[in-house]
């Protein structure tokens, strides 16, 4: 049984949100909240991480749609569709730089809301995987102390010690080094899976971390080589209980 979509509406005019939401819910989709401000937004992703985003383009407050889009983007990796009654080409070119996976005018019809999350899920389906057909040529090989991966039609070794960490690029995943980046064409799932539990933890929907090369650790984030790397919330705990064990 494929579990059920979760879909965040962040929209600033309740009657219209509402009635997406009841829509929503009667095509069988879980809605997480809706909500009207961009910074009330990032919080309820931190704690809730939908599946899909309903972003109205042009919210109320201290940041619009799109500037809250770049912000999510920077720590989340989550399809976005947008909403929007002003259609016009500086919007329309602001909003296109996040690589949206849709746009909804209002008014809309409950057929193009449904056909938009359909296309949008299916694609995220496509691309997930595509990633895993191209996972077999790029797997790296893991050993106790270092790691293989394929680099520039190479295998290359890169020592366990010399990782800082690993980030998600939408199926992809980069890895830091101290001195290099590699890009692997892997989802952070699946890299998960074959790293070494002993040095390595996911603390993040998008980031794995070297627990040797922690720096700092924050309320919400860690710090490694002068780089924030946000933590969840349900992954503090297993941080905390895995540093005092290392």
């Amino acid at each position: 049984m494929n579990p059920v979509t979760k879909i965040l509406i962040i929209e600033d005019e309740m009657i219209i949100a509402a009635n997406i939401s009841l829509q929503l819910t009667t095509l069988g989709y879980e809605v997480t909240g809706i909500i009207p401000r961009g910074e009330e937004a990032l919080v309820h992703i931190e704690q809730h991480q939908p599946d899909i985003l309903l972003l109205d383009i042009n919210l109320k407050g201290n940041m619009d749609g799109v500037e809250l889009a770049q912000i999510m983007q920077k720590s989340f990796n989550i399809p976005i569709i947008y909403l929007t009654a002003n259609a016009d080409e500086v919007n329309f070119n602001r909003a296109k730089s996040t690589n949206p996976y849709a746009f909804i005018s209002k008014p809309f019809k409950k057929l193009d809301l449904e056909r938009a999350i359909e296309l949008t899920i299916n694609r995220v389906k496509s691309e997930h995987e595509s990633a895993t057909h191209s996972v077999e040529k790029s797997a790296p090989f893991i050993l106790s102390d270092s790691i293989f991966v394929r680099h520039l039609e190479k295998m290359v070794r890169v020592d366990i010690k010399d990782i800082l960490y690993i980030e998600a690029e939408r199926n992809y995943c980069r890895i830091y080094c101290k001195l290099k980046e590699y890009l692997l064409v892997m989802t952070l799932k699946d890299l998960d899976e074959k790293l070494p539990q002993k040095h390595f933890l996911r603390v993040h929907r998008s980031f794995i971390v070297n627990l040797s090369q922690i720096d700092e650790i924050a309320t919400s984030h860690i710090v490694i080589a002068k780089k924030a790397i946000p933590v969840s919330k349900s992954l503090k705990d297993e941080l905390l209980n895995r540093l005092q064990t290392i």
